[in-house]
């Protein structure tokens, strides 16, 4: 449920792509508004409702909803402003390789990788797992950027859209299966009696 809720802005993106353009009357006059300008709209609002509800909800919103809503407000907003639709095209790299960055930071600069930190609660695992854990998170990360900007700039903006749903988010469900199995094999569980020993 968590995934499908952080890929619903992005979910509205593809859905006011493919039935948003076409020929709009205004004022007496006609605008032929092209699907990606749409699509753009659509997703910087569906972003700021999602950070919104979770806040609503939570008390609380995650750095990368916040992260993610910068880039999609900036990047977005010169996509909109500028009539070019290149600059929402580098979103989801901007957003992956400023996680890869992240992810690195906290393993170069700190005593935990970023994993660790978020899930140790859940979950104990060996430090050379949790390294190798982050060091496979930042791979993804750039691998996911770059695959980003070879299909945005290499073809059609309608295949770039559908990758940017069904690629990037078929990528992601990949590697976590993957990660899922990985730690199936080093997991110990955090119950109140293991916490107590």
């Amino acid at each position: 449920m968590k995934l499908f809720f952080d890929f619903l802005p992005i979910v509205l993106f593809f859905i006011a792509y493919k039935f948003g353009g076409g020929l709009y009357h205004w004022d007496g006059q006609e605008y032929d508004v092209k699907g990606i300008y749409v699509a753009t709209t659509v997703m910087i609002i569906a972003s700021i409702l999602q950070v919104t509800i979770t806040w609503m909800l939570t008390r609380k919103i995650e750095k990368s909803h916040l992260i993610t809503l910068l880039l999609v407000v900036v990047l977005g907003g010169a996509t909109l402003w500028l009539q070019n639709p290149d600059f929402i095209k580098w979103k989801p790299t901007a957003v992956n390789w400023l996680f890869a960055l992240t992810f690195i930071g906290a393993q170069l600069f700190t005593d935990k990788s970023l994993l660790e930190r978020m899930m140790a609660e859940h979950l104990q695992l060996p430090v050379k797992v949790w390294k190798r854990l982050n060091i496979a998170w930042v791979l993804f990360f750039i691998v996911s950027g770059l695959a980003n900007l070879y299909v945005a700039f290499n073809f059609p903006e309608e295949t770039w859209v559908n990758f940017k749903l069904f690629g990037l988010l078929g990528l992601t469900i990949l590697f976590i299966v993957g990660q899922s199995i990985y730690l199936s094999k080093h997991i110990v569980e955090v119950t109140p009696s293991n916490k107590e020993k």
